[in-house]
């Protein structure tokens, strides 16, 4: 079919949704209109690592913006207390309510005034949405209701009686404080605009299952894959490899919360395999790092070290039968078991013999070192039975790849979580694969492809198992942009006491990111302009305490990882930093350790974070300056030639 055809079978199926001359106009004058309004706030995170509790108060708080907006509306009328006690109110609304009212002498006076300021916050967050939207935000049974207050006419003498009629009804029916939580939780949902979270929402932390329940939730959201995000999607596909990692590094930290409650993958095949086999090894080395393991006794911490390296041997045998069928990755480095010299209890790495810190190997066989035992497989296949079979892990998964991607273009900004392999000297590292070479962006393509086939393929085992190792490949490989190092020391780290074997040299990117000429030089390969755009980063903390900054390349690159996980926070200094993007500007919030929930909502604290203005603007940008503006003129485009098709008499009206 010709270009005029194609482009009459378009404008008839878009005639079905705009069936007349007045439907279609319209439609053009509210997307017109929409172009005028200001851009909605976006809200970057990263490097969640299940600090549920933490995430959850920057979530709800916008990384101070609920803060803001109340100071900038409120700031005249209330004291430093009061406006510190709203925003908190309207952060956690459920849970502060009581607490407020328990202190009220007079609770109708009080609710006719917070509903007033509530009200008076909410018709300014709503001025950045079309009220289609917001009529669709709206919650139940107070839809109708918060409509009409949100849009009053209080100057008209009529309307303000009726308008004080409805409060005073509210209150006198004992709705108030229901009123005050649905309005809370609405000034929340659209403070907001647009929520990215840079990578790395599972690992270290106990609740990475809870926040994949508050994003899904979420009502924008998209997600860039972190190293350890990958790693779970590769273990829900029933990659082997990626499953025994991810047990590996719950049963290290002690932290079976998100595996065994979260996702209920069961753990026993693994645990009376290793009492059978490791039952007499003290199993030193695996023992589990010393901050998780406050909950356990001695008993349950030896079985958990026994089940450590049980996974942890298999997880070699499993990762060198990838390496060995994919020799385009490159990694013969990392094949060490068949290096061990049992006799004498050493390894040979390089020209070095090192003496190993554990020397029982019940299970490998010298002659073949990498394959597994009867058992092992047994073991195996439960657990990827297991993983494969989990409700809630599929679904987060599959939340995952709807939502999420290797990297992201979005209003100007490039946002990933690793890194774009370099050269020591700037340029881009080249992989090599099938006789192609792919750099930069063409990379991350090619893997986020991959990473999809691994998951959704089904009617092609070798096309799915070759997905499933590129999602290995992504949690370890040299040149994966989401680990950027050269190796994962793991066998070093467990059997060798030499730490300079421990040793992960980076990437050369994250030296060469300081300079603006490389981050320019990124930025123009993603086909984004480099004296706007931005390089949104996260992987690697900042370390806040040494003096490192998270702006970088001159402000073209910004690292947002400042340690959410307890873990890092004595290497940064902070609890994490966060980044806003809104009309006026680019802030940069510095959070501060979150003690609890609770002692945040009793002592009102850090509902205001550290802000830094990084870029600010003389003049509002507006929805016409953004993506989804581009894609609304695109959309005014089609539907004026369907005005003119109707018109002309090309279409006929329905």
């Amino acid at each position: 079919m010709n270009s005029n055809g194609n482009t009459s079978s378009y404008l008839q199926l878009l005639s079905q949704h705009y069936p007349s001359i007045q439907a279609t106009s319209a439609a053009i004058i509210d997307l017109t209109a929409q172009l005028n309004l200001p851009k909605g706030t976006e809200h970057f995170v990263s490097d969640l690592h299940g600090e549920h509790e933490a995430v959850s108060h920057v979530l709800k708080s916008g990384s101070g913006s609920i803060r803001r907006r109340v100071d900038e509306l409120l700031g005249d009328t209330l004291t430093e207390s009061e406006r510190r006690n709203l925003a908190t109110l309207i952060t956690y609304p459920e849970r502060k309510l009581p607490l407020i009212l328990s202190a009220e002498a007079d609770e109708k006076a009080w609710y006719q005034e917070t509903l007033r300021q509530l009200l008076q916050i909410c018709r300014s967050v709503i001025s950045k949405y079309p009220r289609d939207h917001v009529q669709a935000t709206l919650p139940d049974p107070f839809a109708d209701i918060i409509e009409e207050l949100l849009y009053a006419q209080e100057d008209v003498e009529d309307k303000r009686r009726y308008y004080q009629s409805i409060i005073q009804t509210i209150i006198a029916t004992d709705s108030g404080g229901a009123l005050v939580v649905a309005l809370a939780e609405l000034i929340q949902r659209l403070s907001v605009a647009q929520l990215h979270v840079v990578g790395d929402i599972y690992d270290r932390g106990p609740g990475a299952h809870r926040i994949m329940d508050a994003l899904v939730d979420y009502q924008n959201v998209d997600v860039q894959w972190g190293n350890h995000d990958i790693l779970w999607m590769g273990a829900a596909a029933g990659g082997d490899a990626c499953i025994a990692n991810v047990i590996r590094i719950c049963l290290r930290y002690a932290n079976m919360e998100t595996l065994e409650h979260g996702y209920a993958v069961s753990l026993l095949p693994l645990a009376s395999f290793a009492i059978d086999v490791y039952g007499d090894d003290p199993c030193r080395p695996f023992m589990p790092r010393p901050a998780g393991t406050e909950d356990f006794t001695e008993d349950e911490l030896k079985l958990m070290a026994r089940m450590h390296k049980a996974i942890t041997i298999i997880q070699f045998k499993l990762e060198a039968q990838i390496i060995q069928r994919r020799p385009h990755y490159r990694m013969d480095d990392r094949l060490l078991l068949d290096r061990i010299d049992h006799d004498q209890g050493t390894i040979a790495l390089g020209d070095a013999v090192h003496p190993l810190l554990d020397t029982y190997f019940p299970t490998v066989d010298p002659a073949q070192p990498y394959a597994l035992t009867a058992r092992e497989r047994k073991v195996v296949e439960k657990l990827r039975l297991s993983f494969t079979g989990s409700r809630r892990l599929q679904e987060h998964v599959r939340f995952l790849f709807s939502k999420g991607s290797i990297y992201l273009v979005r209003n100007g900004n490039l946002l990933y979580h690793g890194c774009i392999s370099m050269n020591e000297d700037g340029t881009f590292k080249p992989f090599h694969v099938d006789g192609k070479t792919y750099s930069a962006r063409d990379f991350m393509d090619r893997v986020d492809r991959l990473a999809r086939q691994g998951y959704f393929s089904t009617d092609d085992p070798p096309q799915k198992q070759y997905g499933m190792d590129a999602m290995w490949y992504l949690w370890s490989g040299a040149q994966s942009p989401l680990f950027g190092k050269e190796k994962m020391a793991t066998f070093e780290r467990y059997f060798i006491a030499d730490e300079t074997t421990h040793q992960e040299r980076r990437d050369p990117y994250y030296q060469l990111r300081e300079r603006e000429d490389v981050a320019r030089r990124i930025l123009d390969d993603f086909g984004l302009d480099p004296d706007e755009g931005h390089i949104i980063n996260g992987h690697v903390p900042v370390r806040v305490k040494q003096g490192e900054s998270p702006v970088k390349a001159g402000g073209r690159l910004i690292v947002i990882d400042g340690g959410f996980s307890k873990a890092y926070q004595g290497r940064t200094g902070i609890a994490g930093y966060t980044l806003v993007h809104n009309s006026w500007g680019l802030l940069l919030a510095t959070h501060h350790p979150l003690q609890s929930t609770q002692k945040a909502i009793e002592d009102e604290l850090d509902t205001d974070p550290r802000m830094e203005i990084l870029e600010s603007n003389d003049v509002r940008i507006r929805v016409e300056d953004t993506d989804r503006g581009r894609d609304i003129k695109r959309r005014i485009g089609e539907l004026q030639a369907l005005l003119s098709a109707y018109r002309t008499g090309l279409i006929k009206e329905a």
